[in-house]
């Protein structure tokens, strides 16, 4: 008989296939109305982000809670900026810091493709070379209302999502169960 410490521990991907459907729009519903952002300005575009985080664009009302206190507390990462060769490793490492679900939003032409900035030797040709993104808000700068429709399209995406289609990693890592 295997102790219970030698059992593979599920995870929350593939397990949530097993769910109903309605508690599947609970939880979605709980992870779509709390993202605790964590903002990685790291140009122009971050005081546009600060300005949707103010009274007038009030992004709070949406759900969306500004400045966490670390990677390790955030679930959406809003890439606002040049990103340059030598930034890379730090969004990436950064990225791999926050707990799963997490999303990224990138914010600018900067962080979208590299903006003016495109053929410069040292500008990464957008942050998706590095880390996956959900969504794209186009703009030099763009504006605050632009951030907010980027943010219920990625709302929108979260209420629909399955999380065992986002994990399929997990059924083919050694230890988890492989769920048909």
């Amino acid at each position: 008989m295997p102790r219970m410490a030698d059992l593979p521990m599920p995870t929350v991907g593939p397990v949530s296939r097993l769910a109903p459907k309605p508690m599947k729009f609970v939880l979605n519903w709980g992870r779509k109305y709390s993202l605790w952002v964590f903002n990685f300005g790291l140009a122009c575009c971050a005081i546009e982000f600060i300005a949707t985080s103010m009274s007038r664009h009030d992004f709070i009302r949406f759900g969306v809670i500004p400045f966490a206190n670390g990677p390790r507390q955030a679930d959406l990462m809003i890439v606002s900026g040049t990103v340059t060769d030598k930034m890379a490793p730090a969004v990436k490492r950064l990225y791999e810091q926050m707990p799963d679900p997490k999303y990224v939003i990138s914010f600018g032409a900067c962080s979208n493709s590299g903006g003016p900035y495109w053929d410069s030797y040292c500008v990464t040709k957008g942050v998706d070379q590095i880390i996956p993104v959900d969504v794209y808000v186009p703009g030099c700068p763009p504006r605050p209302e632009a951030l907010l429709h980027g943010i219920v399209k990625l709302q929108e995406m979260i209420a629909t999502e399955n999380l065992s289609d986002r994990y399929v990693w997990a059924k083919d890592q050694p230890g988890n169960p492989v769920i048909t």
